[in-house]
């Protein structure tokens, strides 16, 4: 084991990049997922058949096929129609389907779209039918009872699902190496390994890089869990 090779400034500055952009597309991807989802969530328990008919078709597709068949649709798919080409430098949006970060962005949002609108919209459902009836005689309408009572609530509830989700999507970013001149965590340890032949320092040096994340993660949601889901926690009582 050449675990010096991993330590050389070149590597390491080879790995930092790696970790933004894994950072990065986790992020972004989870910000423009979010809206999406909570657009979505709305469309799946609103009142309207053709827009839930609409929403969960996608995301019964988004859920049924592999995250990497749906960079790859992306990637080579859309980024490589004619179409698309002949307007990718100066029509907008799609210039943006010849950047690789654009690409890899664009599945991994809509795939934890597809997952947290499910998710969100579950909870939803389960809110209470007291907790509503409550707030409609206080005189809410419905918007007012969907934006002051039910979303804040279903949010909660949906928080230790959502928290799997997002570990999830950090361990899916390693899929971002499968396309070309994208430099992710697992891409830096692919190019240490074509440079130097060493597939168990490279690797096991990503693998701790996702750990690491993985962990403050996983202690982020835990603190936000305990904090925001308080009142659902048992309550003590003393015997006497």
């Amino acid at each position: 084991m050449n675990w010096a090779v991993i330590f050389e400034p070149q590597n390491l500055a080879l790995f930092g990049t790696g970790i933004m952009t894994t950072l990065g597309l986790l992020f972004s991807s989870l910000a423009i997922g979010a809206v999406l989802a909570l657009c979505f969530a709305l469309m799946l328990t609103g009142p309207w058949a053709l827009l839930r008919w609409v929403v969960s078709a996608y995301t019964y597709v988004i859920r049924g096929t592999p995250l990497l068949i749906q960079v790859y649709l992306i990637y080579y798919g859309l980024g490589q129609l004619e179409w698309i080409q002949a307007r990718w430098d100066d029509v907008w949006p799609w210039t943006h389907f010849k950047e690789p970060f654009f690409c890899a962005l664009l599945a991994f949002s809509l795939n934890t779209a597809g997952y947290t609108a499910e998710m969100l919209a579950g909870a939803i459902r389960e809110t209470p039918a007291g907790e509503i009836e409550a707030a409609q005689a206080y005189g809410m309408s419905r918007v007012q009872v969907m934006v002051r009572l039910v979303l804040p609530s279903a949010m909660r509830r949906t928080l230790p699902a959502y928290s799997n989700e997002v570990v999830m999507m950090l361990q899916s970013t390693s899929l971002a190496s499968a396309v070309p001149s994208l430099l992710d965590v697992t891409g830096a340890a692919s190019r240490i390994y074509s440079d130097y032949y060493l597939p168990f320092e490279a690797y096991l040096a990503a693998a701790a890089i996702y750990l690491a994340a993985t962990f403050v993660l996983i202690g982020f949601f835990k603190y936000s869990e305990s904090r925001l889901l308080a009142y659902l926690a048992p309550r003590k009582h003393l015997i006497p």
